[in-house]
């Protein structure tokens, strides 16, 4: 009997060592931050105050370009939407970011669009990250196709992040619809015509991402 206590005991120990390890790597796991998250972390403050500015001034000059009839065109690049997201969308725009997100960078590459931030709702704390595909399969069709959503190292079920991100787009009236391609979820997001037909009508019509930017253009008519 006394064998078989001292052998529970043990077993007891051995099951509580391995939940507590186990907690411990998963909040390691959920804290690892992807390589391009790090780096655009380390943009020192002067060179942000500088992207910040040149994205302004190329969201200017794209919406003035917007605004006349014709074709128009524009280029962002990944470490200008960085220096804004680090510098005039804090300084102007503290609420705009959702509760418990924080700290949000992107990177733009041939293969694919990322995004990463810090990301803090109850007793879970890491980095969530996203890399997905960016196209316009027709105008005003914007196709976000998702290939991973993870927190850390953990990836997230798909499932979750369709129901998170219907439900964003329901409260904010984006027109969402879902498809599948590959087993990956594509979100296609349509941008709606003016109500007013005597309005400019905006065209979307081509969203290409390259080594470091995006690359958008489009018709006013």
């Amino acid at each position: 009997m006394k064998k078989l206590l001292i052998l529970g005991g043990v077993g007891l120990a051995i099951l509580l060592l391995l939940a507590v390890m186990g907690v411990f790597l998963l909040r390691w796991a959920a804290a690892q931050e992807p390589d391009f998250y790090a780096e655009a972390l380390e943009m020192p403050p002067e060179e942000q105050e500088q992207a910040s500015e040149e994205m302004l001034q190329r969201a200017a000059d794209l919406r003035s370009a917007v605004e006349k009839p014709g074709r128009w065109e524009a280029v962002f690049s990944d470490e200008q939407i960085n220096g804004w997201l680090s510098v005039d969308l804090i300084r102007n725009h503290p609420r705009a970011l959702p509760r418990g997100i924080s700290d949000p960078r992107v990177a733009v590459t041939v293969e694919a669009f990322q995004a990463a931030c810090r990301f803090e709702q109850g007793t879970i704390r890491g980095i969530l990250s996203l890399t997905c595909d960016v196209s316009v399969p027709r105008p005003n069709l914007v196709a976000i196709r998702i290939h991973r959503v993870a927190v850390g190292l953990v990836p997230l079920p798909m499932h979750r992040v369709i129901e998170a991100v219907t439900q964003a787009a329901e409260k904010n009236d984006v027109l969402l619809t879902w498809e599948r391609v590959d087993g990956d979820p594509v979100a296609m997001i349509t941008i709606p015509p003016p109500q007013d037909t005597d309005e400019k009508r905006i065209t979307l019509d081509t969203i290409q991402l390259a080594e470091g930017e995006i690359y958008l253009s489009g018709e006013t008519k």
